[in-house]
């Protein structure tokens, strides 16, 4: 039997409101991440690795840094038909922008049309995991089932931000409801503490996608979205399957970060993740060589440090340091430095994430802080340091304490 024709959907169009100000002048998927990443590399990458190769990625909202993103990073084979390819909102069946997941897709079936695939994996922009698809595909067409939904375990306390699935308790690959953030969630037989949330990964056959999001776009009362409208369509008839996330082996995972996906909706939970790259022991691995992580950046220099006496020392501990960065006798702590970024003399950086192009004058204190693209902290300024005083310059200051400072963003005395 010749191999399925996959086609692969990313959902980039989302806005991304709670991730303020970092989203002020960009899509959420083209939000850079550990240094030298950008969000929709990871789901780019996982696809990728599964060999999945034809590839759109609905875009939307401020979408020209992802648009170029993709045009300048991820170039694919013509000689053998492989692409990535942005696609815009097009009002190709009506005056209407994308209104929901389930739109996107509906505004977009030209591209079904054109592909012609038997199967479609529909994925997020916008998570932070390793993920082998290929084995979502193949339970996804030994169950019979027309739609296979990923889950992941995630703790009963957080059922509110997710799409919780009950699994049948006769086919622990079907599942039996669907729930839309509730606010009264039961925990695992198996593990009372825990839900099994749905990870916005899906595998479609292709006609019951069609037809799905078709029928979705006449109903006025729909939300027009994938895990609020359609999912629960599926599940109604008891035509939805279920993909336990926790029995994906992706190659050369260990077992500290084996399974590991994290959603960076908020600013404190974008915090939280890039805190995971930088212990001894990463609860999130970038250096596994047998599921690599893609991006762009080439041509840059090495990463440099200079002045090597007491009283000016550059150096940095327990950070991700990228290319094209400079520490110039500054400090640098439990931090991810993005390229371009430069940490002048006597100034101290800790815990914090740094975007590419920032400035950090002499003197100068970052604490707790995000920093984004070309923020300037000039000589002798703090930041991170004092909450009132970093919401009274108009910065955000986060529940958790982190302070952000917006894209070109300068920070005085």
């Amino acid at each position: 039997m010749a191999a399925p024709r996959v086609l692969a959907i990313v959902l980039a169009g989302g806005e991304g409101k709670r991730l303020m100000p970092l989203t002020t002048d960009r899509a959420k998927p083209a939000v850079p991440f550990g240094g030298i990443y950008r969000l929709i590399d990871f789901a780019l990458s996982n696809l990728v690795n599964s060999n999945f190769l034809r590839i759109v990625v609905l875009t939307q909202y401020k979408s020209h840094s992802l648009d170029k993103h993709i045009a300048k990073t991820w170039r694919m084979s013509n000689l053998l038909g492989n692409y990535v390819a942005p696609v815009p909102a097009q009002q190709r069946v009506g005056k209407n922008w994308f209104l929901g997941s389930a739109d996107a897709i509906y505004q977009s079936l030209n591209l079904l049309d054109d592909e012609r695939p038997d199967i479609v994996v529909v994925v997020g922009a916008d998570n932070i995991y390793r993920m082998d698809f290929s084995q979502m595909v193949e339970q996804h067409i030994d169950s019979g089932f027309p739609l296979t939904v990923a889950g992941i375990r995630q703790p009963l306390s957080m059922a509110d931000q997710f799409g919780v699935i009950q699994a049948d308790k006769d086919n622990p690959h079907k599942i039996a409801e669907f729930l839309e953030k509730p606010t009264d969630a039961v925990g695992l037989v198996d593990s009372p503490d825990e839900v099994l949330a749905s990870m916005g990964n899906y595998v479609m056959d292709a006609d019951a996608l069609i037809e799905a999001v078709s029928s979705d776009a006449k109903d006025a009362s729909s939300k027009h979205d994938m895990g609020g409208s359609i999912v629960p369509a599926f599940v109604a008839d008891g035509a939805a399957g279920l993909y336990d996330f926790t029995f994906n082996d992706v190659p050369g995972s260990t077992d500290r970060d084996r399974n590991y996906w994290r959603d960076v909706g908020t600013v404190d939970a974008y915090y939280d993740a890039n805190q995971d790259l930088i212990s001894v022991y990463p609860v999130f691995n970038l250096y596994n060589d047998e599921w690599p992580l893609f991006t762009g950046y080439t041509g840059l220099p090495p990463a440099k440090f200079v002045y090597g006496n007491r009283e000016r020392l550059g150096h940095a501990l327990d950070s991700l340091i990228s290319p094209g960065v400079i520490i110039s006798g500054g400090e640098v702590v439990g931090s991810v430095l993005s390229p371009g970024t430069r940490v002048n003399s006597w100034s101290s950086v800790r815990d914090s994430v740094l975007f590419d192009g920032v400035q950090v004058g002499r003197n100068a204190t970052v604490n707790r802080a995000i920093l984004d693209k070309n923020v300037h902290v000039r000589e002798g300024a703090q930041i991170g340091i004092d909450a009132e005083h970093d919401r009274a310059r108009g910065f955000t200051v986060t529940d958790s304490g982190i302070t952000v400072v917006p894209k070109g963003g300068v920070v005085d005395r």
